[in-house]
């Protein structure tokens, strides 16, 4: 078992988000809301899984409730804006950023549960960025430091799931594999199309 503090790099996303995608997301605010209190949701389950997936890694349990308990409040502080603007939840629709992703997940117990740290890892890089752009862009000041806040909780979240990946590897193994996935995920995210939504 490694230290924690072995982790001495982060993510490195290999594709900035063009300026464009903030007026996008900014011209239909309410969609983009309603996404995003989905991904606060789905975040917050992401981090309970690991702790139920895998219980014979105990020094996941403390860092992932946290997490997870973090990303919920963040659901809930989302849920409230969709209340006070009228709107409801719409049903889960098919995330292709996150699926494309995943289809890259090794098979082997051990492989996968890397390949997973490094994938939800590389979400909360890509969601630091995107919400720091939106902090900057909006004009609402509440919401500016809403998002302002939630961009600093994404950047600590990705590097939650760096320091456990470098608890439990050998860090050269991790930056390999990370490197991959960041091509891989700049790949990924330039070929999608830009939408009211985190991603």
């Amino acid at each position: 078992m490694r230290s924690i503090a072995s982790a001495d790099f982060s993510i490195g996303l290999r594709w900035k988000t063009p300026s464009h995608w903030t007026s996008i997301a900014l011209s239909d605010f309410n969609s983009f809301l309603i996404d995003h209190a989905a991904c606060e949701r789905k975040a917050s389950a992401t981090g309970m899984h690991f702790v139920v997936q895998y219980p014979d890694r105990p020094e996941l349990t403390e860092p992932m409730i946290q997490l997870a308990r973090e990303e919920l409040a963040h659901f809930h502080q989302v849920s409230r804006l969709l209340l006070k603007r009228g709107l409801r939840f719409d049903r889960d629709e098919r995330n292709d950023y996150i699926n494309a992703l995943l289809k890259n997940l090794r098979t082997d117990r051990d492989g996968r549960f890397l390949d997973r740290l490094l994938i939800f890892g590389i979400v909360e890089a890509r969601g630091h960025e995107r919400f720091s752009m939106i902090a900057e862009a909006i004009d609402d000041s509440e919401l500016k430091s809403f998002y302002s806040h939630l961009s600093e909780a994404e950047e600590r979240h990705h590097q939650i799931y760096m320091d456990l990946a470098c608890t439990f590897f050998d860090p050269n193994v991790v930056r390999h594999r990370l490197n991959e996935f960041e091509i891989e995920e700049a790949r990924i995210i330039q070929e999608l199309p830009f939408r009211a939504a985190v991603h």
